[in-house]
């Protein structure tokens, strides 16, 4: 493994993103959907599912408050597992300020909303939000008992049971997440309160677990811990952090099972039958570097390569990175939505098998397609090749952007290919499917971890190396490096088209590195006089740059029809509409009911989907562009039996409207398609 390839992501005070379109979507995050998810957390919101969360913290807060008041004399809590989930009060105003809420996660929603604050402060400074974040910031610490532990729900209900189901408890997921706030606020804020608390709840962890005579050989049963803690070692320099992460990948999967044993503890402790669970659901059923195909839950699965991916680049285990290719391919090559949506089965939110992608049963979880960005971007760090870009670009544009709504007010936690309103009403099986979004979850993972994502979307955009600046994704904007800034101007994602240009007191000897996206045909990257190498979809630009060198960039954009793969079975006879990084589909408002009546000729494609138009400028106040092409409509019959003898189909001319896919149930409640018939 070549360290010399190696990059990471650039601090995000060194770029400035000022396209239309990030940057749209970045205020937008800043300026309502931070401000909104604060309320949520304060269960403010009418008419959304309370959160808890800070509820939580603050009866946390009032224990530890009481414990040093009294000192030897203070009787903690007794853990009762019956009351993992309390009853919930209608009227969060009517909550016993002193009884824990909501599901065992809940303080990771405080979390990623304080990540996405410090991403977001890092860009655009904000002495209000800033205050605001301090002051939570503040409550979370004071929750924090004085052996560094920090989980309100053993906390508030009974640190005698912590770590006595790290299966399904989530305390390491809590730990991880609030690894990944601190380092964010650290790195926005240069404020380092809530990085020492951090710190100390890994201490703390990294006392108890590990391969040592007398400590826990368990691991996270929801990952995330593992590339947290990685990330805090390259924050810190501290080597038990890269120690306790690597630990946690090496041991997962082991034999004898630690779930199994931990589980066999709990039921004689409790008095109960043991029951033997799936540990493929966790990725815990063999070794890391022995798995082959991705399973499980979907956003687990993400979460564990991309820690898998960390810990490759940083040890360079060429063993574990041949894992995380294989798992990379498993992904992509057979599990992944055209829209970048990973998870085709509500049950679990896991992978199913392969080339198994139901449309309308899709369950496709925001935070899945952000976890696939998260392993792709690692992919990137490691072994810069088109493919990885291609699916980061393909992800963020497509699912994790509908994964909320275009004025930042409403969620979706399932991003399915195919939505008819009557089935979701009706039919147990899409219970699972929203036709319109939400106001908040009760488990709210997706909305915070949007926000994150948005916020710092530049990270995910430029990496760097010694030698190298890598521009995987196009957004209008600037970026330093190495004594230069290179300034970027792209119509993207509506143009391929675009230019860089350097601005350089000085010549500065470098690489520029550019990818040639896959959805570009004669995809061109040129600048006269610089030494030119194409390698695995980059093209590499060398030489001294000099103020206002100008690099030509010339992606061609054209409406495309893509196929599946003929083992996907829901999807044959069927074409999807995609312009360069953005899907496309229809949608009711404009096409009417029935859209499975809806037919696309390829030999109509050309011309009439070449021509862009913009819908009254406008869908939920984020301007988009829209392909019209003609089409037809299967005539039904009206009346008469169920079932009838065949007959030529007949059909009638109509024009299809096609919306990008993230901007779809903006407009009211109606079907939607991402797949449609060809004839």
């Amino acid at each position: 493994m070549d360290k010399r390839s190696f990059s990471t992501p650039v601090d995000l005070h060194d770029i400035a993103v000022t396209d239309s379109f990030w940057r749209q979507e970045m205020e937008l995050v800043r300026q309502a959907v931070i401000p909104y998810q604060w309320e949520a957390l304060n269960d403010r919101v009418e008419g959304a599912a309370p959160s808890w969360c800070l509820h939580n913290f603050r009866a946390a807060a009032k224990l530890m408050r009481r414990k040093k008041a009294e000192g030897a004399a203070f009787k903690p809590p007794v853990y009762d597992p019956s009351r993992r989930f309390n009853a919930l009060p209608a009227d969060p105003s009517q909550a016993d300020e002193d009884t824990f809420y909501g599901y065992v996660f809940q303080d990771s929603d405080f979390s990623k909303w304080i990540e996405a604050v410090g991403y977001s402060l890092a860009q655009h400074p904000d002495p209000a939000l800033e205050a605001l974040a301090d002051g939570a910031i503040d409550l979370v610490c004071a929750a924090q008992d004085d052996t560094g532990y920090l989980d309100t729900h053993y906390i508030v209900n009974g640190m005698d049971q912590a770590f006595t189901n790290l299966k399904d408890n989530h305390e390491l997921y809590c730990l991880g997440h609030l690894v990944e706030a601190a380092v964010s606020y650290y790195q926005g804020t240069g404020k380092d309160k809530l990085l020492k608390a951090a710190c100390r709840f890994a201490d703390y962890v990294d006392e108890r677990f590990g391969p040592e005579e007398g400590k826990m050989r368990g691991y996270p049963g929801h990952e995330i811990t593992e590339m947290a803690l990685l990330r805090l070692y390259e924050v810190t320099g501290e080597e038990k952090y890269r120690r306790l992460a690597c630990f946690f990948l090496d041991e997962r999967g082991a034999t004898p099972n630690y779930f199994e044993l931990e589980g066999r503890r709990r039921a004689e402790r409790e008095g109960k039958p043991f029951k033997p669970a799936d540990y493929s659901y966790y990725q815990a059923h063999k070794p890391v570097r022995e798995q082959e195909e991705i399973v499980g839950h979907a956003v687990r699965a993400m979460y564990l390569c991309s820690g898998m991916a960390d810990a490759a680049r940083l040890n360079r285990d060429e063993a574990l990175l041949d894992a995380c290719r294989r798992l990379w391919r498993s992904t992509v090559r057979e599990k992944m939505y055209i829209t970048g949506g990973v998870g085709g089965t509500a049950h679990g939110e896991a992978f199913s098998f392969p080339f198994d992608l139901p449309n309308g049963l899709a369950y496709s979880e925001s935070c899945a397609a952000i976890g696939l960005a998260f392993f792709a971007r690692r992919m990137l760090e490691i072994e810069p090749k088109a493919e990885y870009g291609d699916v980061m670009e393909l992800a963020l544009y497509n699912t994790v952007l509908a994964g909320m709504a275009l004025d930042g007010k409403s969620f979706f936690y399932v991003n399915p290919l195919s939505v008819n309103p009557e089935a979701c009403r009706r039919d147990a099986r899409f219970e699972h499917v929203k036709p319109v979004r939400q106001k908040w979850f009760g488990c709210a993972c997706c909305p915070p971890n949007i926000a994150r994502i948005v916020s710092s979307v530049g990270a995910y955009a430029w990496t760097r190396s010694d030698t190298t600046l890598y521009t995987h994704l196009y957004l209008g904007g600037s970026v330093r490096f190495k004594g230069l800034a290179l300034e970027l101007t792209t119509g993207m994602p509506w143009s391929g088209d675009g230019k860089a240009v350097v601005h350089a007191e000085a010549p500065i000897s470098c690489t520029l590195a550019f990818r040639l996206p896959g959805w570009s045909d004669g995809a061109q990257v040129a600048c006269p006089g610089k030494q030119t190498e194409i390698r695995n979809g980059y093209c590499y630009l060398s030489g001294a740059w000099r103020e206002g060198d100008e690099i030509a960039l010339r992606f061609p954009m054209r409406a495309r029809l893509r196929v599946a793969d003929a083992r996907v079975r829901e999807d044959a006879g069927k074409a999807a509409l995609t312009r360069g990084p953005i899907v496309y589909c229809l949608e009711q408002a404009d096409n009417g009911p029935d859209l499975h009546l809806a037919r696309l000729s390829p030999e109509a494609l050309g011309a009439a989907c070449e021509h862009v138009e913009v819908l009254d400028g406008k869908i939920g106040g984020h301007p988009v562009k829209l392909l019209r092409a003609p089409g037809k409509r299967l005539v039904q019959k009206e009346g008469g039996a169920l079932y009838t003898d065949y007959e030529a189909p007949v059909f009638r001319d109509a024009a299809l409207t096609f919306i990008p896919y993230f901007t779809w149930a903006n407009r009211g409640e109606g079907e939607m398609d991402v797949w449609v018939r060809t004839v």
